[in-house]
Formats: structure tokens, C-alpha cells, sequence
């Protein structure tokens, strides 16, 4: 591709982008004269894109509404549904270089949409409310996440530089098995070849990733949404808690997901299924107790404490507190 033509494209990009354009802001981002640019727009006539000059001390250029450039060509379902997921993705945390990318591309594809489909969206983004507030989390690099990924397909390892959350610092080669997105991250996992362990990093940690001569072979049948749940209930924290309840799988989820606890199931007998209340083991480990005892009265079944002794005075104390809250008039 020629420069020029490379410039005519960026051209368009800028145009894409929404709102008008100063000729010397255009000049300025293409590293051209003002005549120049003058000339991209020409060309991007003979092309049938319609570009609209607009008059006035503010005046410059801009796309006429409902332009959609191809070959990239979305119905308007499309449409709405990528704009959806972007709203989505944004209130999730789910984002890549700080949101500004979904931002882009939520403007450039707003910018094409038909004024009643664009006037549909508008509404249902009035009536749309969500039940937590977005995101405010690292977002990863795109980069990095498109090097893992690529890694992931073709099973090469990568070399990455990580912080950890206590900022400490290291070089790493990792075998990765899987991306996976849970609770407004990103993570990768997979082994850690030089120790033979498994292992689950956060992507916004990672400051460079580079792809390594050679190849892997991933386990059969290996979960990587598994793996970073249960990595979550089985990581080092200060406390380790025990507990026999009687309940159903269902019941406990409810209360204890795979990200907080591991739940060891009996074998059914015949007849029997997970809704079937029965005796489980769960275990679990926890920075702090504080928030156990509320956990276990909202699962409302019968359990037994077999370790720690301080949360089962912590139980037996928040007991007494609901118990002389009744008993006041």
C-alpha cells in the first residue's frame, strides 16, 4: 500500500470517527498541507464516500449520516447488538486500553447507523439500568491479550513480565491454556514450565508478553474457567475453614460459589441427584471470617464447624445478636 493511499485511509478513519474536522487538524494528523488534504477528500468522493464540507469559523469536514463503509457491512440487529455488547463490556470492565478502544469503535459505528435505528438505541439506552456500578479496574493491554490468545491457539510459549499485587516484579515463561474473563478481569492460565506448577495470572498485570520459540501440549480435557475458580477457593489466605452442611449443590452455590469454595459431592445412590439435601464437605480459605457467619445463616441449613474455633465463636456471637434483636419490643 502506498502512502498516499495509506494517508486517504486514515483520512477516512479520522472521518469515521465522528463530528467535524478542521482542515488543519486533518493536516496535522496526516502530516500534510492543507491542499493535500483537500485532495484525500477528492478522492474519497470518486469513491462515493460521502464527505460533507461544512462552512464557518468552525467548518472543516465531516461524513454525512447513515454512511456505512465497506466490506464491512452490519444490519442493523448487527449493529445494535455490537453496540450492546460494548456498552456491556465497558460496565463490566471488560475493556482493553483503558475503554478508549470501545469507545472508538462505539462512535464509529454510532456514526453509521440510521437516524431510527440510532434514535431506537438512544431510548433503549435511557431505559436500560444495570445493578452495579461500572467497572473501575486495570483494563489489559491489547496487545498483550491478542499475543496470549495467539499463544493459546497454537500452543507456544510466552515470555512475560509480571507485577504481582504487592508490586514485586519478575520475568516469567508461561505455557498458556486459556484466557478467561471472571468478575471484571482478565486472566490466563496455564503452567509455569521452570517450576512445573500451574499457574493463573491477571492480564492487567502483565506488562509485555513475548512469544517464544517451540511448542506445548495442553492437558486433555483442561478447563481454564475451572481452573481460575477453583484456583480462587484454594489460594493462600490466612484462614482455612472446614464445614459439614446439610443441604442440596444448588443450596450451597448459592451462597459459596466454585470461586469461594470447593464442594466435595458423594456419588449419588440410585434415585438420587443434586437437588437431594445430604451431608457435603466444603472448604475454603479466607483473608478474614467477618463475613462467614452472615453467609451460613442466608444458607439457612444445618452445618457443623470443623475448623477454625474462631469462627465458630464468631457464629455463636452474631447468634446472640439476632437472638436479642427479637427479643426487643
Amino acid at each position: 500500500m502506498s502512502r498516499p493511499t495509506g494517508r486517504v485511509l486514515t483520512l477516512l478513519e479520522l472521518l469515521q470517527s465522528g463530528g467535524t474536522r478542521t482542515v488543519a487538524e486533518l493536516a496535522d494528523r496526516l502530516g500534510v498541507e492543507g491542499r493535500t488534504v483537500r485532495r484525500y477528500v477528492d478522492q474519497l468522493i470518486d469513491l462515493d464516500v460521502p464527505v460533507e464540507s461544512v462552512r464557518g469559523r468552525y467548518g472543516g469536514y465531516r461524513l454525512a449520516p447513515g454512511y456505512r463503509l465497506p466490506p464491512l457491512m452490519l444490519s442493523d440487529d448487527e449493529a445494535l447488538a455490537v453496540l450492546l455488547g460494548l456498552v456491556a463490556c465497558r460496565r463490566a470492565g471488560l475493556t482493553t486500553t483503558q475503554g478508549t478502544a470501545s469507545e472508538t469503535a462505539s462512535a464509529k459505528i454510532r456514526r453509521v447507523l440510521p437516524k431510527h435505528i440510532a434514535r431506537r438505541l438512544d431510548t433503549l439506552l435511557e431505559a436500560l439500568a444495570f445493578t452495579d456500578q461500572p467497572g473501575k479496574f486495570a483494563t489489559p493491554d491489547a496487545g498483550v491479550l491478542l499475543t496470549m490468545a495467539d499463544a493459546v491457539r497454537h500452543r507456544r510459549p510466552v515470555s512475560i513480565r509480571y507485577s504481582d499485587r504487592d508490586g514485586r516484579r519478575s520475568e516469567r515463561t508461561l505455557h498458556a491454556y486459556g484466557i478467561v474473563a471472571h468478575a471484571r478481569r482478565w486472566y490466563v492460565t496455564g503452567k509455569d514450565p521452570n517450576i512445573g506448577e500451574d499457574r493463573t495470572f491477571r492480564l492487567d498485570r502483565i506488562a509485555d508478553a513475548r512469544t517464544l520459540p517451540g511448542s506445548f501440549e495442553a492437558p486433555v480435557g483442561f478447563d481454564p474457567a475451572q481452573r481460575v475458580l477453583s484456583g480462587f477457593a484454594t489460594a493462600e489466605y490466612r484462614h482455612e475453614v472446614t464445614l459439614r452442611i446439610y443441604g442440596t449443590v444448588e443450596q450451597i452455590r448459592a451462597h459459596l460459589p466454585a470461586s469461594v469454595a470447593s464442594l466435595e459431592e458423594h456419588a449419588p445412590t440410585t434415585g438420587e441427584d443434586r437437588a437431594t439435601a445430604c451431608w457435603l464437605r466444603v472448604e475454603l480459605r479466607a483473608e478474614r471470617l467477618d463475613w462467614l457467619p452472615p453467609a451460613l445463616v442466608a444458607l439457612d441449613c444445618p452445618f457443623v464447624i470443623e475448623r477454625p474455633d474462631e469462627l465458630r465463636d464468631l457464629v455463636i456471637a452474631l447468634a446472640d445478636r439476632l437472638a436479642s434483636y427479637a427479643r426487643q419490643a
